[in-house]
């Protein structure tokens, strides 16, 4: 770690002390967790046909139900997705935070089976999602609930004779990801979406016929404070934090959620939750 580095991470440490012992904390602890925005993105690309125009991608990522994230809050958040009326809903990664700690239940199938999307529900494993012994029984949750896993494989997604491709891969963390077979057998003309759970991974994907990225996995930080940014990100979400990047060496376009949830320490603190919805515009 180098000296700006340290300075940062020893002045953030300490105001996040300071500030979550002091009157900020019932706000970052019960208030900001609890708070969700709607971040809405447009998509414009020579590659999405004319059926596709309009088309509307809802993400969430990183629910960790089960760590301070209820099946209630889950509840509000599905309605939530279904009134933006979306075509398409992908989920990247983590869907509860202790997979052999939590108590899986028909509620959450249900819920997760009453999300609404007429071109398709899709996911990709979290780190989360394989530690605790977690790989079989969130995989058996989410198909039971009629969201399709794109597991290093993808999935052609068609639409009045037009087509797209959504593809995924395995978790970069606990999984063994191969963006490679992923994209066996696609054609490179057709718009590709690519779902990875750790956003630094987009450093691989450059070298690859892949258009958009769509990650989660940093939380944003959890934690922010200004003129200082985040206090700590995960590995394989040090690179890219938040929002949107592109790349000058590609055309690749990488989004960064926020996520809903929170782990390891329940606060918040100028960091709102966030779905994001994606429009699609031909260009």
């Amino acid at each position: 770690m180098n000296r700006r580095s340290f300075l940062k991470k020893l002045i953030g440490s300490t105001l996040t002390f300071l500030g979550l012992t002091g009157g900020t904390y019932y706000y970052a602890r019960n208030i900001e967790p609890s708070m969700l925005t709607i971040k809405k993105e447009t998509i414009t690309h020579t590659k999405i046909p004319a059926s596709f125009d309009n088309i509307r991608i809802v993400q969430f990522s990183d629910t960790h139900i089960g760590f301070h994230y209820t099946l209630n809050q889950f509840e509000e958040l599905v309605e939530k997705i279904n009134k933006l009326n979306p075509d398409i809903i992908v989920f990247t990664g983590d869907l509860v935070d202790e997979p052999n700690h939590y108590n899986w239940n028909q509620r959450l199938i249900n819920l997760l089976h009453s999300l609404h999307a007429p071109l398709g529900k899709f996911w990709i494993y979290g780190n989360h999602d394989h530690g605790g012994y977690g790989t079989e029984i969130v995989q058996e949750t989410m198909e039971k609930a009629e969201f399709i896993l794109l597991k290093n494989t993808h999935h052609v997604i068609e639409n009045n004779l037009d087509r797209i491709i959504l593809t995924g891969i395995d978790d970069v963390m606990l999984g063994k990801p191969n963006l490679a077979k992923a994209l066996e057998n696609t054609n490179s003309d057709l718009f590709t979406i690519l779902l990875a759970h750790e956003p630094d991974y987009a450093d691989h994907t450059i070298d690859y016929p892949v258009d958009i990225q769509l990650s989660g996995h940093s939380h944003g930080g959890q934690v922010r404070f200004p003129f200082i940014g985040h206090l700590y990100t995960p590995k394989f979400a040090e690179k890219y934090v938040e929002g949107k990047y592109t790349f000058e060496s590609s055309n690749l376009i990488l989004y960064v959620s926020r996520g809903i949830g929170t782990t390891r320490l329940p606060y918040r603190f100028l960091c709102v939750p966030e779905i994001t919805c994606f429009t699609l515009k031909q260009k």
